[in-house]
This record gives structure tokens, sequence and C-alpha cells, in this order.
């Protein structure tokens, strides 16, 4: 018999969409940091590092944490913006035409295959 794979999530972190809710929301962060009680987090909950979603023991390790390269892969892959699900819907085709015209004389015909505009 084979070894049964399963994820481990003591070490994971938070997605990338929920981190961007954190930067973009204070009140979002606030929800988070106030989840678990400060005398369970790592340094009492003073040091935290918000892209990465991480605690930390000291302003030292924090630090060094910040010059680190998971750090700075975690704060490339942020400046992307997240996908939406509008994207997503787009991107597999189901977006909605509601028969409205594009332009002046001009109809949007939406086929399986490809999209046109006709001119009438």
């Amino acid at each position: 018999m084979g070894s049964i794979r399963r994820s481990k999530t003591k070490r994971r972190t938070r997605d990338l969409d929920q981190i961007h809710a954190d930067i973009r929301s204070a009140k979002h962060l606030a929800q988070h940091k106030t989840a678990k009680p400060s005398e369970d987090l790592p340094g009492l909950g003073q040091w935290y590092c918000v892209e990465c979603a991480k605690w930390f023991e000291g302003e030292h390790n924090l630090l060094q944490h910040r010059r680190g390269k998971n750090h700075k892969r975690r704060v490339r892959m942020l400046r992307e913006e997240p996908h939406t699900q509008k994207a997503a819907e787009a991107a597999i085709g189901l977006q909605t035409d509601n028969g409205r015209s594009t332009g002046k004389g001009s109809t949007f015909l939406a086929t399986d295959e490809t999209a046109m505009e006709v001119e009438t």
C-alpha cells in the first residue's frame, strides 16, 4: 500500500485574495488579528507581517523576514490584481449580451465559437 498524501495545514498561510482584502480594508485586517487571543501568538501578537500573514517573536525576526526571499516573492505576487468572478466567467464564455447595440447602427452577435460585430 502506498502512503496517503495529506496537505499540511500547520504552516499554511492566508491566500492572496484574503491578503488583498487585508491591505485594502483595515477592518478586515482587524478581524483577522482579533481572531486569536494575543497570549497564544508569538511575541504576544506585537510583530505581524501583513503581506505574508505571519506573526514573529520579535522585531529583529520581523526585519530579517522582510529582507528575505520569501517575503519579497510574496510582495511581488501581491502586486498583481486578484482574479474576480466576473473575469473567470468571461474566460469560459459566460457573458450576457441582452441584445444591446455596441455602437451606432451595429449589433453585437455572440456565437458559440466567436463573437462578431455586424453592421445593420
